[in-house]
């Protein structure tokens, strides 16, 4: 007699993409292990390099698909491990702004090599990485809409 989950192939891959995901994730932090920065913070100061340094807590939580507060808490964190400062924005005086200090710059620099995500990409051919990730947008995409946020995916270098 076949399971629930046998008989359900969304869910099955579901599950799947939510393992390698997961164990992914794990691979990637025991790498950034050695930077003192976790997958969380690299995260945070991608954004911050991404956008010039003119990332705000919200437009961090809009890249990341978290929670205002939960971004809050882990921009303070990072704020008391000397990561990231914010600063007042010259323009809008209400509005702050994420900038990465030395250290930050620092761990940023260190977490661009990547080679635990090199390693894993390199068991797909050329081929079937392009084709997952033209799957893997479609389905984030998807989800975007599930969510029904107002939200532009961000660029990628």
């Amino acid at each position: 007699m076949k399971s629930a989950i046998d008989s359900d192939q969304d869910y099955t891959l579901w599950l799947l993409l939510r393992q390698a995901c997961d164990a992914s994730l794990r691979a990637r932090d025991k790498e950034l292990s050695q930077y003192g920065i976790s997958v969380e913070e690299a995260a945070v100061l991608f954004v911050v390099q991404s956008t010039g340094e003119r990332a705000t807590p919200s437009e961090i939580s809009r890249w990341l698909f978290r929670e205002p507060h939960s971004t809050s808490g882990l921009i303070i964190r990072m704020e008391k491990d000397g990561l990231v400062t914010k600063v007042a924005d010259l323009e809008r005086k209400n509005m702050l702004r994420v900038v990465m200090t030395d250290k930050g710059r620092e761990a940023y620099e260190k977490s661009t090599a990547r080679e635990t995500i090199h390693r894993m990409m390199s068991s797909l051919s050329q081929d079937e990485r392009e084709l997952l990730r033209l799957c893997l947008e479609r389905l984030r995409n998807e989800a975007v809409k599930e969510l029904r946020v107002e939200r532009k995916p961000p660029p990628f270098p």
